[in-house]
């Protein structure tokens, strides 16, 4: 790549990198659903080409949602925006039963959880970016493999409010809370980790710079995406239709300031680096909210319910905030612990409770409201995770493999 004729300064950069965060975006809720494919026996279906075929043989998704896959298989369903967490939440539950229903017809099955524990998978996607993404991360370790192949989650995405900052603080705090509530990841490599999410451990593991939350200081949510996506090293870069990773380290303010290799990052760059960051809150122009494991059904509408509402209504929102206040601190205890942390276990129920009321009220159906209830007595009101679900099938018969997920026979 030529060096530009007037290179960017980390003026310019910051200017990218917070109008892509923070400038105007299309409205709307979003929510993304990750599944392990398996067959007979539970045995893992990796072959992309096939699995798509099937989908896409009867023709669109009802809903329209789009259909892609991760580098270990995991078949990922994406919703388009909707006005509402309710309309957000029927699409993807939609679209989910006519993918699940298509690939049953076949004698596949979708498992939902936050790590395959059933040995490495394979990875299946060989474009330059997961090349070299493979390449970066193995020189650190065996983290990079198993977030790539083995891991699943479910994300939702919600709007910002117009207290932005008060909002990115607020979603920062909430965020460990939810993701011990949901926790659904114990099991790696066959055997327990000790971690009630797994997957979360994992990313807390891969590296740091570019997958740690981002640092919540006295300046704006821009100004703070801002510097975290100055100070993260780059992972690779795009060397026309290759992607390669640098030879020595660096971030991207030494990239700007000065260069590498005989080149200095352009706008292109700037943009692909930032796609190469992943705090489980990103900021893209909305919340991208990241830290949920992959939850079956029917919870994974509950933990969407209680997520879209926490964060976007606002007297919800001003009732939570105090109480969840100084929680952003606590990822790694959300990861370990989960639920079986007092202080996030009842974090957990006050925030289950107050959102219950909110989500009868404002649109979901009843099949939602009935399941949250069911959820909070099932659950968070014993201090029980769907990973202690796990934990008990694999102590009672040695399985690491939950339960496929269901498909109504009238549905196939």
């Amino acid at each position: 790549m030529p060096m530009p004729s007037t290179p960017l300064t980390v003026t310019d950069a910051a200017g990218i990198i917070g109008d892509a965060g923070f400038g105007p975006q299309p409205h709307g809720v979003g929510l993304e659903l990750e599944y392990f494919v398996v067959g007979a026996f539970g045995s893992p279906v990796t072959d992309i080409e096939t699995l798509r075929t099937i989908v896409e043989a009867d023709g669109e998704l009802p809903c329209a949602s789009r259909l892609t896959f991760e580098p270990g298989g995991q078949l990922e369903i994406s919703t388009a925006r909707r006005d509402s967490g309710p309309e957000a939440i029927e699409a993807a539950q939609r679209d989910s039963l006519a993918v699940r229903s298509r690939l049953a017809a076949h004698g596949l099955s979708c498992i939902a959880v936050g790590t395959d524990a059933g040995g490495q998978r394979p990875r299946v996607l060989d474009e330059p970016r997961y090349r070299a993404m493979a390449e970066y991360f193995a020189r650190r370790g065996c983290a990079g493999a198993t977030m790539m192949r083995n891991t699943a989650s479910m994300q939702v995405n919600v709007p910002y409010a117009p207290d932005l900052d008060a909002q990115w603080e607020y979603a920062h705090d909430l965020a460990p809370v939810l993701a011990a509530v949901f926790a659904h990841s114990p099991l790696l490599d066959r055997r327990p980790t000790g971690w009630q999410s797994t997957r979360l451990a994992t990313w807390a593991a891969l590296d740091p710079a570019r997958t740690r939350p981002v640092a919540l200081a006295a300046v704006s949510a821009r100004e703070a995406w801002t510097a975290y996506a100055l100070a993260a090293p780059v992972m690779l870069r795009q060397d026309g239709p290759d992607c390669t990773v640098p030879g020595t380290p660096l971030t991207l303010q030494d990239w700007i300031e000065r260069g590498h290799d005989g080149t200095r990052p352009d706008e292109n760059d700037i943009a692909y680096h930032l796609t190469t960051l992943f705090p489980p809150i990103r900021p893209r122009g909305w919340l991208e909210c990241r830290m949920l494991d992959a939850v079956p059904e029917p919870w994974w509408a509950v933990a969407a319910a209680v997520t879209i509402t926490a964060l976007t209504h606002a007297e919800t929102r001003a009732l939570l905030t105090p109480v969840v206040d100084g929680a952003s601190d606590r990822w790694l205890d959300a990861a370990w612990y989960g639920v079986h942390d007092p202080t996030l276990a009842e974090l957990g129920r006050v925030v289950l409770a107050t959102t219950a009321p909110v989500i009868a009220a404002s649109g979901y159906c009843s099949t939602v409201v009935e399941q949250l209830d069911e959820f909070r007595a099932r659950y968070t009101d014993r201090g029980r995770s769907l990973a202690d679900d796990l934990l008990d099938r694999f102590a009672l018969l040695g399985t690491v493999t939950p339960e496929p997920e269901r498909v109504p026979a009238t549905s196939r």
